[in-house]
């Protein structure tokens, strides 16, 4: 019986940069899994179709006609994606056993709203993972926030998981920082048992200082090169308190942000402060404004009996190199290095992430950490679309002593 899986991780997030794929193979479930990367890509989204993400991200109206052709649109994408990672690995589609995607999140609202006289939190991800199954041919198991945030949990983040089952250490404690659109922490202290990690967003990652380029480029430029601009101006210390001033980063978790805290009207504010500032200045604030409130996350979640070795940082912001050079300084007491140095590849890490939330969820296991999210109770994640595939994953069911 084959006892690996091969699965493609697909992730695409509040940057909106493109879709993350990461071919992944995967032995074992909960935490005696193993993985090994073993190709990961990234496509860019075409340029209209990221304009219509951008619009609808921040806020303005659009028809259900257009998000649901959005969603089979991106299907199609996410299958593409599949099939390059594939093939660049001349692998066969149909040896692949799972397909995990996050789906494109348009909408995340995990504090109670009132509707109808109701109080409600929701989420919306898009990207029809029928579409994947049927053009692939491999089931498909997507739509992983809904089942935390129906069990009371804010259904992000849902990585630590995945940060506790690859990077607990018998000796170091260790901070595992994501810098995507969102900045995310996982605390994960030696000898970690799983009800002991601690996680939330601290607050913006790379999407303020992402608008903010856009903004001056006129959409000619997507971010801030190795942190070129940022590294070239100086902070603003009236407009940086002014921000720093944002109740989201006082408040207690469990919490998760997106384009809802920290989009279009946040990034108006800092242009609305700063009106006569230079664009250096305007980067080097919000960059500034990232590496503070990530410091300030770690500081106030560790206490003097937590031991913290190192902040092992992956996403897009660990290619700025002036903000993890300030990272470096706030927190001289880490060590401070890209995931890279523990073999995963730091732009694969949230693609690799779904990967093992998929494969968790194949295996019946609880993604989420009610711990982290406040869930009421530990919860299977995701919704299955089944491919072609489903004879051989009914025979190793039945191999396994399990029924479908």
């Amino acid at each position: 019986m084959k006892t690996c899986k091969l699965v493609v991780g697909l992730m695409s997030g509040t940057s909106l940069d493109g879709i993350d794929a990461a071919l992944v193979e995967i032995s074992g479930a909960g935490s005696e899994t193993n993985v090994e990367v073993k190709h990961f890509i990234s496509n860019p989204f075409p340029t209209e179709v990221r304009d219509v993400l951008l619009d609808i991200a921040s806020g303005q109206l659009v028809s259900a006609g257009i998000i649901s052709q959005l969603s089979v649109l991106l299907g199609r994408l996410y299958s593409q994606a599949v099939f390059q990672v594939c093939q660049d690995v001349r692998l066969p589609v149909h040896q692949l056993d799972l397909i995990g995607c996050h789906g494109q999140t348009i909408f995340h609202q995990s504090d109670p709203n009132p509707l109808c006289g109701h109080q409600i939190i929701s989420t919306l991800q898009i990207g029809e993972a029928a579409v994947l199954a049927e053009e692939t041919g491999v089931t498909t198991i997507a739509d992983f926030r809904p089942s935390d945030m129906a069990a009371g949990g804010t259904g992000a983040p849902l990585i630590p998981f995945v940060d506790f089952v690859l990077f607990r250490d018998a000796r170091l404690g260790r901070v595992l920082l994501n810098l995507g659109g969102i900045a995310n922490i996982t605390l994960v202290p030696p000898s970690c048992q799983i009800t002991e990690v601690q996680a939330f967003d601290s607050g913006p990652g790379n999407m303020v200082t992402d608008a903010l380029i856009r903004h001056f480029s006129q959409g000619s430029q997507q971010f801030d090169a190795e942190g070129h601009l940022a590294r070239s101006g100086r902070p603003l210390p009236t407009v940086l308190d002014s921000l720093l001033s944002d109740p989201y980063f006082y408040r207690d978790p469990p919490k998760s942000a997106g384009r809802e805290q920290f989009g279009d009207p946040f990034v108006k504010k800092l242009l609305t402060l700063a009106e006569s500032a230079t664009t250096e200045d305007l980067v080097c604030t919000a960059t500034e404004l990232t590496a503070r409130t990530v410091a300030s996350a770690v500081l106030q979640s560790a206490n003097s009996r937590i031991q913290l070795d190192q902040l092992v940082v992956s996403g897009g912001g660990v290619h700025n190199r002036h903000l993890m050079q300030r990272l470096k300084e706030l927190l001289p007491h880490l060590e401070v290095i890209p995931i890279d140095e523990l073999g995963i590849p730091s732009d694969a890490k949230e693609a690799l992430g779904f990967a093992i939330l998929a494969n968790e969820t194949f295996e019946l296991g609880t993604g989420n950490l009610p711990s982290v999210t406040g869930a009421r109770h530990p919860v299977i994640l995701g919704k299955v679309s089944y491919g072609k595939n489903y004879g051989k994953l009914r025979q190793r069911f039945q191999d396994m002593g399990r029924r479908i």
